[in-house]
């Protein structure tokens, strides 16, 4: 079964940065997203980028601060968090992008990785 693997996260205070990476394997060349799950809250989505990169989409509380990118020859994505805000805190995951219009996720999720941002 192929699952993405994150790795980045950490602890930062407010107004700091991260970049988060994504690998993926065996169902490369997607459109991908990054999607986040506070404690007590249901998993949202934040980010998402054509196969080819030359598109980008952006829920509207990161909008100006998340930039979404990839590198295909590496099987990566990328989310680079700047001004982060206590309310970014959350487990981050990124996954395939099985309908584009709805951003629905595909059901291959990894473990994510834990953004904590301190006030």
């Amino acid at each position: 079964q192929v699952q993405p693997v994150e790795s980045g996260g950490g602890l930062v205070q407010t107004g700091g940065s991260l970049r988060l990476s994504c690998a993926v394997s065996g169902r490369t060349l997607r459109n991908m997203g990054w999607f986040r799950q506070a404690p007590g809250k249901e998993r949202e989505f934040v980010a998402a980028i054509s196969t080819l990169g030359l598109i980008t989409y952006y829920t509207d509380s990161v909008k100006g601060r998340f930039t979404i990118s990839r590198d295909n020859p590496k099987n990566t994505v990328y989310l680079r968090m700047n001004s982060l805000q206590p309310e970014d805190t959350a487990t981050y995951y990124c996954n395939w992008l099985s309908d584009w219009e709805t951003k629905k996720p595909s059901d291959y999720w990894g473990q994510g990785t834990q953004v904590s941002v301190s006030s």
